[in-house]
């Protein structure tokens, strides 16, 4: 299984541990319960927030060029905490900024390892703050609540960033699934029927060739070898566009041609085999009228006539000319049933063509 990639993440954390140091510096500067009063800097307690900034500087400095970017996030857990524990030292009181050093180190690794990281570095650092408190002349007992409440701190930041965690996951999930299925349908829908069209072109091929016509056996496989470079550039272009590559297509259109309006009138009676071929030829000659006639509207009626099912594909874009040879997906399927087709390309650009029911 692939890793996930935390140099974005890394680097956001490091910023707030510069942050970080630059407030500390601040809320102890300006805290009137302090020895020597507001606006004054014990001269420890600023040497070890000078460190802490200079290591943040070098830690961010590092991320941002890749340096040593599979030791950094061990290395920053352990001078987290060693910079907690020193500032829980120096500025001892109940105004001390070392329960946030505390905090930001859980959250550093909780938002990356998941939750039984957060709660082992809540347990190291309930330890040393209980440590300090045990060493320290002026920390009496009645701080030990503290280390109560950076224990439930912690456990908190690790519950909330495993839901986290598991909840992009689920929708990453949900994501590609979405993505998998989109690419089904494009490939069952569109480029697997045109693979059926050619077989049906090259099933007529084989007919004619046996029946001695081979200029008209030539003319269809020239009309094939058109329709499958089609095909392939349209299967180019949508795998470009899978592997993120801009292409030059209909999207670049404005959007009133890029999405023409449909209107369908249909209403025949037909066995299940020609309804599925009919509405083929109807999906086919909307997909063509959307991508390749630069068209705002594309209307398709559908109505009985006697034994025949007739259609017509019209849309007002850029038409055909005279040399325009009729779209080889639905020429076949018109052909395997013993239709007719025809092109008109005055006015509206018309496609007629005509099945039998049966």
């Amino acid at each position: 299984m692939r890793q996930p990639d935390f140099k974005d993440l890394d680097l956001n954390v490091a910023r707030a541990r510069v942050l970080l140091s630059l407030l500390a510096m601040l809320s102890l500067y300006i805290d009137p319960t302090v020895a020597g009063g507001p606006f004054h800097l014990n001269g420890l307690a600023l040497a070890a927030l000078l460190c802490h900034l200079a290591y943040s500087l070098a830690l961010y400095v590092a991320l941002s060029r890749h340096i040593a970017l599979d030791r950094l996030p061990v290395l920053s857990t352990a001078m987290d905490l060693v910079f907690a524990t020193v500032v829980a030292f120096l500025t001892e009181g109940q105004t001390s900024p070392s329960y946030v050093f505390f905090v930001f180190a859980i959250i550093a690794v909780g938002v990356r390892k998941g939750l039984r990281r957060s709660i082992e570095l809540t347990l190291c650092s309930v330890t040393l703050y209980l440590a300090v408190i045990s060493v320290s002349d002026r920390m009496t007992s009645f701080y030990v609540m503290r280390a109560v409440y950076l224990a439930i701190a912690g456990y908190l930041i690790g519950v909330v960033g495993q839901a986290r965690g598991e909840f992009e996951e689920r929708m990453h999930e949900i994501e590609v699934n979405a993505e998998r299925h989109s690419i089904a349908r494009s490939l069952h829908d569109g480029y697997i029927q045109a693979l059926a069209g050619v077989n049906l072109r090259l099933e007529t091929c084989r007919q004619l060739l046996r029946m001695g016509r081979a200029e008209d056996a030539l003319a269809q496989l020239t009309e094939l070898q058109v329709g499958v470079a089609r095909e392939y550039d349209e299967v180019r272009d949508y795998i470009r566009s899978l592997a993120g590559v801009r292409v030059s297509n209909s999207r670049d259109l404005p959007p009133a041609i890029r999405d023409p309006r449909l209107r369908i009138q249909a209403a025949f009676n037909t066995d299940c085999l020609g309804g599925e071929q009919i509405l083929q030829i109807m999906l086919e000659g909307l997909r063509n009228a959307r991508r390749h006639a630069m068209a705002t509207l594309v209307t398709i009626n559908v109505w009985e006539a006697a034994d025949k099912v007739q259609i017509t594909i019209d849309d007002d874009g850029v038409g055909f000319d005279d040399s325009a040879k009729p779209p080889w997906a639905i020429a076949s399927r018109v052909a395997e049933f013993g239709g007719f087709l025809s092109l008109n390309g005055s006015g509206l650009a018309r496609l007629a063509i005509e099945i039998p029911k049966s």
